[in-house]
């Protein structure tokens, strides 16, 4: 079920939240469990047939994790964390790597169209996060109740944010109800959710259809025009954002309603003046991931420039390669590691860039680089390009207002995270944003509901 739907916001999540009240104030020992069992009702909603696999998953990590705790081996956690991105690997590439298997001559490898687990993705790495850390000596063991609310709590479980062990299982111990701040917690956890909503249905979903119909297009190798080329790129990188950072905002508010706090995940990307600050606001739960899991191990800054730089272009073109199955990723990932790369060399040599210039090119690179991400081949995206540098017809109809509120809420407004948790406790406040929340839901009631676009990683 999607956050956005009548069935989750009517339905699942108030009948949760009263199970869990419930549960919390008669059978507090029960609560853990409850949580666990609500989770996997609600990834079990989707597709029934995967839950056993992210049971099995949890079942195995955990046990891998209890036997090196009582007997520690070298090759114990590297051999699990191998077959999780083994795991990974069947359900996301092993279609991707027979297609590039088949482009060498004589070569048929079939392609077993396996379908691709929602949030498989995300659990693999919290997966990999805890075992690394419980083979460097800093994570503890954990009862299998805690560790399978660690990975398939329902809030973070299919597109994150990508939580730690150590930011939320030290929380799992506390009584939500008994807090002095237990009800203004979950009045800010109404506003998140309400504000993600917003900014799903009314600025994310309606820019899909300034966007979508034109890298369609482009998919069928038919011509864009200047016109469709910057209404898809610029719909595009106003889209992504809000639909992303409005089901971040989503996740964090209900899970602030069950009295746990997830780590912010956006701080307004859009307004980064290099290339670095960017990848520091955006999705910023899986920058630290990538930072300290691979790019760190291999070296980081401390081998030398050249051993640096490397670091930072295998880690992000692996980090390409993680949201999508397909060379353009790995492309998009590249681009983004060799603008990294460049950042450092500009550094080294003292180069200064005015903020107003390194905001210009950041802003310029990183919606470029966006194409990439959202074509379906470079033939596609070739096509965009060349309307975007004007190699194509002119064309007409550039429809422009949408995305001019969307660049100027994502570049001057405040962020949800802020505002939330700033404005001060009024009466005004709250029948405003009752108000807000009754108007997302007449408007839900009247479109389509979108998927989320990480869904799909």
């Amino acid at each position: 079920m999607l956050f956005n739907s009548f069935v989750f916001l009517l339905a699942f999540l108030p009948a949760a939240l009263i199970l869990h009240a419930l549960v919390a104030r008669a059978v507090p020992a029960w609560r853990l469990p409850l949580l666990v069992g609500l989770s996997f009702v609600f990834y079990g909603w989707w597709d029934v047939r995967f839950v056993p696999l992210l049971a099995g998953s949890i079942l195995a990590n955990w046990c891998v994790a209890r036997l090196y705790r009582w007997r520690p081996g070298r090759w114990l956690i590297p051999a699990a964390i191998a077959a999780n991105l083994a795991l990974l690997g069947l359900f996301k590439y092993l279609d991707f790597f027979a297609d590039l298997a088949n482009l060498i001559p004589g070569l048929e490898a079939p392609r077993l169209g396996l379908a691709l687990p929602l949030g498989i993705s995300f659990f693999t790495f919290h997966h990999i996060m805890y075992l690394a850390d419980l083979r460097a000596g800093r994570a503890p063991a954990f009862g299998l109740t805690k560790y399978a609310l660690y990975i398939a709590f329902f809030p973070q479980v299919l597109a994150g944010p990508l939580v730690r062990w150590s930011e939320i299982m030290h929380q799992f111990d506390e009584e939500p109800y008994a807090r002095p701040d237990a009800a203004e917690r979950f009045a800010r956890g109404l506003m998140l959710l309400t504000v993600g909503l917003a900014k799903k249905v009314f600025l994310g979903d309606p820019l899909a259809a300034y966007v979508n119909p034109v890298f369609q297009a482009a998919a069928a190798g038919k011509v864009i025009t200047v016109a469709e080329a910057w209404q898809a790129t610029l719909g595009f990188t106003f889209q992504i954002y809000f639909d992303f950072s409005g089901y971040t905002d989503m996740a964090l508010g209900i899970a602030l309603l069950f009295g746990l706090v997830l780590p912010q995940n956006f701080d307004a990307p859009y307004r980064a003046t290099a290339l670095r600050d960017f990848w520091r606001r955006w999705h910023m739960t899986l920058s630290r991931f990538l930072r300290d899991y691979l790019y760190i191990p291999m070296g980081g800054n401390r081998r030398g420039l050249p051993r640096q730089v490397g670091a930072l272009a295998a880690t992000m073109t692996l980090g390409g390669l993680w949201h999508g199955a397909g060379l353009t990723f790995l492309a998009w990932g590249a681009l983004h590691g060799l603008g990294l790369g460049a950042g450092v060399l500009a550094r080294r040599v003292r180069v200064a860039i005015p903020a107003p210039l390194g905001w210009l090119l950041t802003s310029l690179f990183v919606m470029l680089t966006w194409v990439l991400f959202r074509a379906t081949s470079f033939e596609a995206s070739l096509l965009i390009f060349k309307g975007l540098f004007g190699l194509a017809p002119h064309g007409s109809g550039f429809k422009w207002r949408t995305i001019a509120v969307a660049a100027l809420v994502a570049t001057i407004g405040p962020t949800a995270w802020a505002a939330v948790h700033r404005l001060p406790p009024k009466r005004v406040l709250a029948f405003g944003f009752a108000l807000l929340f009754v108007v997302v839901l007449l408007k839900i009631g009247d479109d389509a509901n979108y998927e989320f676009i990480y869904f799909q990683f």
